[in-house]
């Protein structure tokens, strides 16, 4: 749900810049915006609930680009499959 939120938060930015810097179509503003402002809601909640790090949180609270910001920070973590605890398959003998 965070790559989402954050591609969302992203994307609704660029229409937003893109548009204020083109014809400045009001009916654009007035739909992009508070989907700019969910996705950015949304991206702070899912970053202050899944992690406790100061850095992730701080990261989410960037306007704009913060869901990025956070998918970098918890990305690799999340990425890495989970080690074994135990072998599954006893080690063959010689």
């Amino acid at each position: 749900m965070l790559r989402i939120a954050a591609a969302v938060e992203a994307g609704s930015l660029a229409v937003l810049l893109l548009n204020l810097l083109t014809a400045h179509w009001e009916p654009v503003s007035s739909v992009t915006g508070p989907v700019h402002g969910c996705a950015y809601l949304f991206v702070v909640v899912l970053a202050f609930r899944g992690d406790r790090r100061a850095a992730t949180r701080i990261a989410s609270l960037v306007p704009g680009i913060g869901g990025l910001l956070v998918l970098r920070t918890v990305g690799p973590r999340a990425r890495r499959p989970a080690e074994p605890t135990s072998c599954p398959i006893p080690p063959s003998e010689p």
